[in-house]
């Protein structure tokens, strides 16, 4: 279907009003989305890290897992609702509290860190695939590795790594420029596969050896001193850490809301959130410490345990077990990649340029801009410290959480103006000073200098995991008060 080119609208066809009959998405699915935001090789290294720092003590890891994601769930609740009554995705909705102009700049944001992160995503992800494909060379002829095509290096990368790198980015290409409904259906079987694949890695670590493992498994479950004050304050930072790791994905989470058929689907799926950490920290635990044992008959230098699923099978020397295990870990890579940085990537850029863009065209633009950031990772990016930078515009996002929170139940009432809001004319309710919120746009300003602060202040670096909540919190209060009558 052909777009209609209106000169000064900000329609377009992938940002309008879902059409209720897409609406298909329930609790179930939402249950699969958060699944595939924790399945990733960074949420087991985090799950089972923590439990490892602070010593397999259950409760302070538990329980601060449990109430980190319960925050999730508030919060995902509260910026969900709009989006899923109005079937609006986050860039449209922000353009209520901020203007057209406001939700363009401050949405391209969004757009710049999901690029950015998709770009180191498909990096590694490209590394995966070198693994699978030196084991096949190897396999065929353990001396090809050996030849001068693949020792010659051009930008960090040699042969095997180019081919890598491009096969992945158009294969993503492929298959998350398709569409919202084809996209349900990858998070779907994706959460299910790499759930039976954890089932089965899991399965391998405790046959290897009931008794033992079966022993390990039970000094996990350590409830000493578990009412113990000195356990609150780690507990909180766990759940602090917790909360930060799924943040990125809070604020956008309306690109995925809108399509959910009703508030009760919405709060049943979010609540699933605590459901998936608690089954998938079990089985990233069990596998990390069950493989432990396995490799050394012992579980006593935990500062010698590996958290990483890529070290842990390279451990093993097996090359049966390596290639089913890297197979799981590159569905569970890819699709992290789609929910937590591509998605969100294409609508806040198609918003940015809504009569030039739509998902194709701003599926191919990620990918190429995804494509320069993986190439130079190695080389360049990763040795300039250009993640503090990333971290620094992500601190942007809690405070765009604030204002649309205060202005969408505080000050608007939970009410919207759907034609006002695709509107440039004058007389719009969202029109405010040529497209920009001032009020909007200064408490914006100021939560991101509170929130910002926890990282270049080094006084309050401890407070850095709850550096979106502060956020948030700053330009709610503040937007409040500048803007209720």
């Amino acid at each position: 279907m052909n777009q209609p080119k209106v000169k000064y609208s900000l329609s377009n066809w992938d940002l309008v009003t879902v059409n209720p009959n897409y609406k298909t998405w329930n609790w179930k699915d939402l249950f699969c989305f958060w699944a595939v935001n924790i399945q990733s090789v960074i949420g087991f290294s985090l799950i089972a890290s923590l439990y490892i720092l602070y010593s397999l003590n259950t409760f302070v890891v538990f329980f601060g897992t449990i109430l980190g994601s319960f925050l999730v769930y508030i919060f995902s609740n509260l910026i969900g609702r709009p989006s899923q009554k109005f079937g609006l995705p986050f860039a449209v909705l922000l353009r209520s509290s901020l203007g057209f102009n406001g939700a363009k700049f401050f949405g391209l944001l969004r757009s710049l860190v999901g690029i950015f992160l998709f770009g180191i995503q498909t990096y590694f992800l490209s590394k995966l695939v070198v693994y699978l494909i030196r084991i096949l060379i190897f396999s065929i002829d353990n001396t090809l590795l050996d030849q001068e095509i693949f020792l010659t290096f051009l930008l960090g990368l040699n042969l095997i790594d180019w081919f890598s790198i491009i096969v992945v980015i158009i294969f993503q290409t492929m298959l998350f420029s398709i569409g919202i409904q084809y996209n349900k259906k990858l998070i779907n079987y994706s959460a299910i596969i790499v759930y039976v694949g954890m089932v089965i890695f899991f399965l391998t670590v405790f046959l290897s050896d009931v008794k033992t493992t079966t022993q390990a498994f039970s000094n996990i479950l350590n409830f000493e001193n578990l009412l113990n004050k000195n356990n609150i304050l780690p507990l909180l930072t766990v759940a602090g850490t917790i909360f930060a790791y799924f943040s990125i994905i809070i604020v956008s989470f309306g690109d995925f809301s809108r399509y959910v058929k009703n508030k009760e689907d919405l709060k049943k799926g979010n609540l699933s959130l605590i459901l998936n950490l608690i089954i998938f920290s079990f089985f990233s635990i069990a596998i990390v410490v069950g493989s432990d044992v396995f490799l050394n008959q012992k579980f006593q230098d935990m500062d010698r345990i590996f958290t990483n699923p890529t070290d842990i099978i390279g451990k093993f020397n097996n090359l049966q077990i390596t290639i089913v295990v890297l197979f799981f870990i590159i569905i569970a890579s890819a699709s992290t990649n789609l929910v937590a940085n591509y998605i969100p990537s294409q609508y806040s850029l198609i918003n940015f340029l809504p009569n030039k863009l739509n998902l194709k065209s701003s599926s191919y633009t990620i990918s190429i801009l995804g494509l320069i950031v993986g190439i130079f990772w190695l080389t360049v990016l990763s040795q300039i410290g250009v993640l503090s930078f990333i971290d620094t515009f992500s601190c942007f996002f809690g405070p765009l959480f604030g204002v649309i929170i205060a202005d969408y139940y505080l000050i608007k009432n939970q009410t919207l103006s759907n034609k006002d809001l695709y509107s440039v004319e004058t007389q719009s309710i969202y029109y405010y000073s040529r497209g920009w919120h001032i009020k909007g746009t200064y408490s914006i300003i100021l939560g991101f200098i509170f929130s910002a602060s926890t990282i270049w202040n080094g006084n309050l670096m401890f407070l850095q995991s709850y550096a979106w909540i502060i956020g948030a919190f700053s330009s709610w209060v503040t937007y409040y008060l500048l803007a209720k009558k």
